[in-house]
């Protein structure tokens, strides 16, 4: 059976049609999100990062994955260092295994959550076997996330480069309208306004100097079809992404809206999701303002800044930057 929806949802569901008593997980790049998630399970789960041994990792992620390294005690979280790109969830049942879908999903949300842009298909039991052997010959070229250190001299696996700037792109995003001004009833104060709303519901607009400067922080709008009845409607997807703060808060983020550039769609704003108060209530909680209530240009200039620093990690992970500028 192939699967093309839904892929976050079938992999935490699995264990419910075969005996299992251990999940593993071979993914290119990887969320700190659903790997949070595995804490539902009731067997511990191994996590391999796939392309460190290509790349390595961003000290922002290298550290949210330390923290959930040591907070759950029924995960271990490794990094390859040999560059492996595979995608492959594996079930195991008295160390043999009982279950396994390969694909194309990254383990992230972003990866997990985009209908028909990736796949995860059963595999036979004839493969098995292969598959146990090429995962055991990953994790023979694995190290524990907690063996690598943030400076590379002090390294217990200098061999293995730890890199603290994968993407060089690192855009401003203000929260500021064009006047200079807080806007009343969008942005940071979208809730305040009317219609269907909620009081700390907030965004973070996606200028198109943005687009403009930083071509490969957001990715393109995604057209699918959806069925209805006898005909179909054409549907712009809204890429679920993960956010990491810099004080090591991790929420899930939505690229929502339409806007063109050069001829080509771009997401128009990032909001929080499920539900888009959760960015207005954690910045709120920064700066001091009261839930619920207006955000002000003074508010923003007693905290010390008016904008926040927007990077890419990797595909659909990204880091804001909202420390206090000294």
């Amino acid at each position: 059976m192939l699967f093309d929806q839904n892929l976050e949802e079938i992999i935490f569901q699995r264990h419910q049609i075969c005996q299992a008593d251990e999940l593993i997980i071979l993914s290119g790049y990887v969320g700190p999100n659903p790997i949070s998630r595995l804490r539902e399970l009731p067997f511990d789960s191994k996590v391999i990062y796939g392309m460190y041994g290509d790349r390595g990792i961003q000290e922002t992620l290298h550290s949210s994955l330390i923290s959930l390294q040591n907070k759950i005690p029924q995960i271990d979280i490794f990094y390859s260092k040999i560059p492996v790109h595979s995608k492959c969830y594996v079930w195991k049942n008295l160390n043999s295994i009982n279950y396994a879908l390969i694909g194309s999903a990254n383990f992230s949300t972003n990866g997990l959550s985009t209908p028909y842009r990736e796949v995860l298909a059963e595999t036979t039991i004839d493969t098995f076997q292969p598959l146990s052997d090429y995962i055991d010959r990953v994790m023979r070229n694995s190290v524990i996330c907690t063996d690598i250190e943030l400076s590379i001299t002090r390294s217990r696996v200098p061999e293995v480069v730890l890199s603290s700037q994968v993407s060089k792109e690192c855009c401003k995003m203000s929260f500021l309208d064009r006047s200079g001004r807080v806007a009343t009833a969008s942005g940071l104060n979208w809730g305040q306004g009317q219609g269907h709303v909620a009081p700390n519901d907030a965004y973070i607009a996606i200028k198109k100097e943005y687009l403009s400067l930083y071509p490969k922080l957001f990715p393109l709008k995604q057209d699918f079809t959806t069925m209805i009845n006898v005909g179909g409607r054409q549907n712009r997807h809204n890429d679920i992404v993960e956010i990491i703060w810099d004080d090591g808060k991790i929420m899930n983020g939505l690229l929502e809206g339409n806007q063109d550039e050069n001829g080509l769609k771009y997401p128009k704003q990032i909001s929080s999701f499920p539900k888009k108060s959760f960015m207005g209530e954690y910045l709120r909680n920064r700066l001091g303002v009261q839930a619920g209530q207006m955000v002000t240009i003074n508010d923003l200039k007693r905290y010390g800044r008016t904008d926040v620093d927007v990077s890419l990690l990797e595909e659909g992970v990204y880091k804001f930057d909202f420390s206090k500028n000294t």
